[in-house]
């Protein structure tokens, strides 16, 4: 049975709809044997060990063979086919036809270890060049596509073949096909740019996708047309690639070019080698006009004027975006603000941006830290140049030198290309910002001297171009390429670092662990690292054709994600609980990388809500939560934390699986909404949210192991009174902020007596009094006016203590909102988001709030979430913001379960509550019943103290992973023996040897004393006996003196003198 498993296998497809052909024949050459494909285009063909040509034909398409198929021991190799349709009334066709008679035509691709990059035709490319690189064999998977080519040797489609046509071949067999061209030549404003994208978006489902990544200042949609073999999504490995034009409104010639590359590279795919190629190998998207609002305003014949140039709102965009050496004061643009959200959502890998006015390639950097006009070099400037070659080569009068000699007889650009800033400074520019803050590599390609051309002259910019707009596409598949992966288990690594020795420019891989890294041809030292792995260091020679494919397996530090178990852990009972561990780890880095969430949300799409969203006021509210609780009682929660000035109930909902059970080994989530009545968009999205989460238990795996794992709390109204107060679509009212007796409860939290000047507000009071609760891991607040998440503290403070994790947190949920990233701000907003997140101080610097009291007194972290610029929006935007806001909401969740957690006990097993968990020598944490503890914490090492009265302190260092769950740790404290800080058994000894010490010395000191008593009362009475009569009566005088001394000092030499006094009388 296994040898059904060896030979090749694949489906056949039509070229111009993607349609699955059945009953077309798969011939092997020197076999006798043909089969069929079946009704879905499929078919295996088994077949030894060894190199094979296949050639697939159907009746009315253009036949194809694929030479060189790799077949190898074990596995099947994948091989696709897309075939062209045979059209009567084209020479193209009429030629591919008559090649049916004859000998059909070789094709594109070979089976090997990694497949062959589309910067080649080449009939048979067998293995990987260059020295040191580890090469992945990846099953042999190739794609062949009808009308391909071959030759005997490699041919760079940089430059046109014989004939002209894109990729034609001059192998034995081949049919030499002309491209065909585009036809439409002229000027298209909006509504026609927009006709024409969708036209070609409808005549070519099976490889276009059209979309929008927002709107210009007047509402026009910013278009953009994905070009892929499977348009719509990621394919790991596949690098993506962006054409932008239309900067500058009045620049028109770049808009043009990118409509008429959509319909050749349509209209060519599956007929057209190179074209056809480059579309499966690649993802490509094309946004004709970032500034459809300037367009409008342009003129035809404008050669060297402004009308049009800037937006709308009379900003240049190219001028518009944050620099790495200037603070751009001007605010930032909706179409700014959109293409940056845009670049930050795919993986983009190169990219140019079409102007006009000039004739040269321009790369970073754009302008200087001194502002001066001079040569501002970028740490990848040999890719730079390389990459911008390949265009100017390819337009002879851009290579020439001399762009526009009569307007700029002075300027002259050395082989076409120059550095931005050594022509002149452009702050703020697009180019710089993809390469500083994306994977992105970009260059400005100034596409003629006349801004805005009369469209008899379109036709002329095409046939200068074409060859250049195709042979940049290709500059995307050079350098090196490949997959970060978990040793452990296989999976991507997401976020992992590519660095590459001597080049101070790092990228990122993507979210199944996929990168491409740009390099000029020549030997680099890459590495990869990753927060909780060993980092991996590989050699690589970088050749001139095409990316070599690196691989790194990375191992995990301190074992599966985290330090386990303590001195004295039971074996048995560790062993059970590392294994349950590892299982949920999976289940969570699962969630947490690639497409997970993505996933769950699309699994969950049937259960969620129909139709707009509503507000509710408070009766509305209460009765909402009243129907959660009665519908999911066996989940569901209902609790009254206390009342508002107007006696309205503030509520609270548990969901979990075992609701108002304590779970101290279960992490405790909290998610709060209403602070300020007039912004109640949170409101909604957590009454929707709870909606969700019961929706789904027991119907979505995932969702329902989230909450059987997780107690999650949500407040959904801290301010009720302010709420009835507010009124819809009031974006800037403050009307409803306050509560009653108008305080802002965010000001109002005081966990000191002597901060406080009057009584806590009651909403206050009750929502401290659910803070100080023990055993909250998380807590995520949403508020209204901006779109960003801010972190702690509120209050103006010098330094935070574990900032790296607060701002950790809120920067994941940043990450996973659509817009938030995109550094957008809100009409305005004086402050600079970067990134979509920031410390709360920088944003409205206060004391009182309720973040910071989180933090102070109840142990907790949280993060504010600003969901929308609008504080009370219309209604019709609720399902807008809700599907903006679900997945960072789920991928709090999530989160919750990362960082450390486990259990202090002493050494019979009884565990300890309330001992102190210092984290990093900062943070406190305090053990719950049980002696359970949990403590969130950015990804990477972390010191970990335990700390109990009559116990000695324990230290751990723990690595903490972004993508895995907590391992839980067992802390073991022995009994505190220390004195003064000294061990007991030292001090014991120390002291006993003292008393001896001090006993020995006593003795000493007595003898020696009594022996000179003795000395002394010997020569007393020798001294006595020579005493003459008058010292005696001297003595007898003095008789009642000595009798008051004698009762003063009683002592036994006093009384021997007395005897002594008596004798001699």
């Amino acid at each position: 049975m296994e040898q059904a498993h060896i030979g090749v296998r694949g489906f056949v497809r039509d070229a111009r709809n993607g349609a699955a052909l059945p009953d077309v024949r798969i011939l092997v050459a020197g076999i006798n044997h043909n089969i069929t494909t079946g009704r879905f285009g499929d078919y295996y063909r088994l077949l030894l060990p060894g190199n094979y040509n296949v050639t697939a034909m159907a009746e009315g398409y253009t036949p194809m063979v694929v030479t060189n198929v790799q077949v190898v021991e074990g596995k099947a190799s994948e091989l696709n086919f897309t075939l062209a349709p045979l059209a009567a009334d084209t020479p193209a066709a009429a030629a591919a036809a008559g090649a049916v008679t004859s000998k059909p035509p070789t094709a594109t691709t070979t089976t090997t270890a990694t497949p062959a990059s589309p910067t080649e035709n080449t009939a048979a490319h067998t293995g990987n060049d260059g020295g040191g690189a580890i090469p992945e064999n990846s099953g042999s998977e190739t794609s062949a596509e009808s009308g391909s080519s071959t030759s005997g040797s490699a041919a760079d489609p940089a430059s046109p073949p014989a004939g002209g046509g894109a990729g034609a071949g001059s192998g034995s067999g081949t049919v030499a096909t002309e491209p065909v061209e585009p036809e439409d030549f002229r000027h298209h404003h909006y509504q026609d740019m927009m006709l024409f994208l969708l036209k070609y978006s409808a005549k070519c489902p099976a490889i276009t996708h059209l979309y929008s990544v927002g709107k210009s200042v007047e509402g026009r949609e910013l278009y953009v047309m994905e070009i892929s073999d499977n348009p719509g999504m990621h394919e790991p490995g596949e690098p993506e690639f962006k054409y932008i034009g239309n900067m500058h409104g009045n620049e028109v010639v770049g808009r043009e070019l990118l409509l008429n590359l959509i319909e050749y590279l349509c209209r060519n795919y599956g007929v057209d080698p190179e074209v056809t190629l480059l579309v499966n190998s690649t993802r490509i998207h094309i946004m004709p006009s970032m500034n459809p609002d300037g367009y409008e305003k342009g003129r035809e014949g404008d050669v060297r004027g402004y009308a049009g140039r800037n937006n709308s709102n009379n900003y240049d965009l190219n001028r518009n975006f944050p620099d790495q050496y200037t603070t751009i004061t001007e605010p930032r643009q909706p179409e700014t603000i959109a293409v940056m959200n845009w670049l930050r959502s795919y993986p983009f890998v190169l990219s140019a941006n079409l102007h006009g006015g000039s004739l040269v390639v321009n790369y970073p950097y754009d302008d200087d830290p001194a502002g001066r006009t001079q040569y501002s070099k970028s740490p990848d400037d040999e890719v730079f140049k390389m990459v911008a070659r390949a265009y100017s080569e390819e337009n002879v009068l851009m290579h020439n030198g001399h762009p526009c000699e009569k307007l700029y007889p002075s300027e002259f650009f050395k082989d076409g290309i120059t550095n931005g800033a050594k022509w002149y400074n452009v702050p703020g520019g697009m180019q710089d910002w993809n390469y500083v803050n994306t994977n992105c590599f970009e260059v400005t390609i100034e596409l003629g001297c006349v801004k805005y051309p009369h469209a008899s002259d379109l036709r002329s910019y095409w046939e200068q171009n074409r060859r250049a707009l195709l042979r940049y596409m290709h500059q995307v598949h050079k350098g090196v390429k490949g997959m970060v992966i978990d040793l452990t288990d296989g999976t991507g690594i997401p976020n992992a670092t590519i660095s590459v020795d001597g080049i101070n420019h790092h990228v990122r891989t993507y979210k199944d662990g996929d990168y491409w890294r740009l390099l000029a041809p020549g030997v680099y030292n890459i590495t990869a690292t990753a927060q909780g792995y060993s980092p991996m260091r590989i050699t690589v020679s970088v050749q001139e054709k095409e990316a070599m494919e690196v691989n790194f397996r990375l191992p995990r530090l301190g074992g599966a994600g985290g330090l386990s178990g303590g001195e004295g852990s039971d074996p048995v009972t560790r062993g059970a609980a590392e294994l349950a561990d590892q299982e949920f780890q999976g289940f969570i880095r699962r969630l947490s990388i690639g497409s997970g969430l993505d996933q769950l949300i699309l699994d969950t799409s049937a259960t969620a809500t129909q139709g707009s969203l509503s507000y509710h006021n408070y009766q509305g509210l209460s009765e909402f939560m009243r129907g959660l609780n009665l519908n999911f009682p066996k989940i569901v929660s209902l609790r009254n934390l206390g009342q508002s000035w107007e006696y309205r109930t503030i509520w609270a909902l548990e969901i979990s699986n075992n609701p108002d059970v304590p779970e101290p080994s279960k992490p405790k989530i909290r998610f709060m909404a209403g602070i300020h009545g007039n912004a109640p968009v949170g409101t909604e999205l957590l009454l929707e949210f709870a909606t969700y989460l019961c929706m789904n238990y027991g119907k979505n795996p995932a969702i329902t192991r989230l909450i059987n794992e997780t107690r999650i709390i949500i407040v959904p109204s801290i301010n009720p009174d302010g709420r009835q107060q507010a009124r819809e679509q009031q974006c800037n009212s403050t009307l409803g902020k306050t509560n009653a007796r108008g305080k802002d409860l965010d000001t109002d939290f005081f966990g000191n007596a002597s901060q406080r000047v009057v009584e806590a507000q009651p909403e206050t009071r009750a929502v401290m009094d659910l803070i100080l609760e023990k055993g909250y891991t998380l807590s995520v607040a949403l508020d209204g006016g901006s779109v960003l998440a801010t972190y702690p503290y509120d209050k103006p403070v010098q330094s935070v203590e574990n900032e790296e994790t607060l701002k950790y947190l809120a920067k994941v949920y940043a990450d996973n909102h659509p817009t938030m990233p995109g550094d957008t701000g809100c009409p305005g907003e004086s402050t600079t988001m970067n990134g979509g997140f920031l410390r709360a101080a920088e944003k409205h610097s206060h004391m009182g709030s309720m973040k910071d009291f989180s933090m102070d007194f109840g142990h907790c972290p949280e993060i504010t979430v600003y969901t929308s610029c609008c504080l009370f929006p219309p209604a019709d935007r609720l399902a807008a913001l809700w599907a903006e806001n679900r997945k960072p909401l789920l991928r709090m969740l999530v989160e919750v379960h990362k960082g450390v957690r486990g259990v202090v006990r002493d050494k019979s097993g009884k565990p300890i509550v309330g001992a102190m968990i210092v984290l990093n020598g900062g943070v406190r944490v305090f053990t719950s019943e049980g002696g359970y503890f949990h403590a969130l914490l950015a990804p990477g090492s972390h010191n970990i103290e335990a700390v109990a009265e009559g116990y000695q302190q324990q230290r751990q260092e723990v690595i903490v992973s972004a993508y895995q769950a907590a391992m839980s740790i067992v802390i073991e404290f022995d009994m505190d023996n220390r004195i003064f800080g000294l061990p007991r058994e030292f001090v014991v000894a120390t002291a006993a040897a003292s008393m001896t010490a001090l006993i020995v010395t006593a003795c000493i000191i007595w003898c020696v004393c009594s022996a000179k008593s003795n000395r002394q009362k010997d020569g007393f009475h020798r001294l006595r006996q020579q005493h003459d009569y008058d010292d005696e009566i001297h003595l007898t005088s003095m008789g009642s003196k000595k009798s008051l001394l004698s009762h003063e000092f009683q002592d036994d030499s006093e009384s021997e003198e007395d005897t002594l006094y008596a004798n001699k009388m």
